[in-house]
């Protein structure tokens, strides 16, 4: 239950004229879910590009720790394991502006991965021009669309690009669909 104080405001209402209504708390409020923004450094190019533009949508980022379960004799007993990161999906509008293309930025971001052209691995290393493997932050926002705190992806990289699927009968923005993978998330307190 909630602290007496806000629980008694929320619950413990008297409507009438002698008083200006009632008394909410808002010390509860939740956070919005369309309260966000991401950056992500690709290290593509400019090794400064951060892509925050037309991120429309990101998947549920956490981790799952398996079980060890030991028998002995009539019981199991259960201990944490190792801890897996879940992929990320992050989908973006196909925007048509062509100083901001970013189908071409992501489709070289996945390069870094695997590189079609020349069936490559992970050319960057190879290069000596740096790591495939990046940091992603994602903000949450208050009210006043202030960053109140992030969960940070550390080891990012593209497993999978897919452009969305074409199609004459819808009336929506084409996307692209960058799912991630990712070695640790931490979540960071109130900036």
């Amino acid at each position: 239950m909630a602290d007496g104080e806000y629980y008694a405001t929320q619950t413990n209402r008297v409507l009438d004229d002698a008083t200006d209504g009632p008394k909410l708390s808002h010390h509860l409020e939740s956070q919005r879910a369309y309260q966000w923004e991401v950056e992500i450094t690709t290290g593509v190019g400019n090794s400064d590009e951060v892509l925050t533009l037309a991120c429309k949508q990101i998947t549920a980022a956490g981790m799952t720790s398996e079980d060890i379960i030991v028998d002995r004799v009539n019981d199991k007993f259960h201990y944490p394991g190792k801890v897996t990161p879940e992929d990320v999906t992050f989908t973006f509008d196909n925007l048509a502006l062509k100083e901001y293309d970013l189908a071409e930025r992501l489709y070289a971001w996945m390069s870094t991965t695997y590189d079609s052209i020349h069936g490559t691995f992970t050319p960057s290393i190879v290069d000596g021009a740096g790591t495939f493997k990046t940091k992603i932050k994602i903000y949450s926002l208050d009210n006043h669309m202030q960053p109140t705190k992030h969960a940070s992806l550390f080891g990012a990289y593209p497993k999978s690009w897919k452009l969305a699927e074409f199609n004459y009968a819808t009336n929506e923005f084409h996307t692209i669909e960058v799912v991630v993978k990712y070695d640790f998330i931490v979540q960071y307190p109130t900036l």
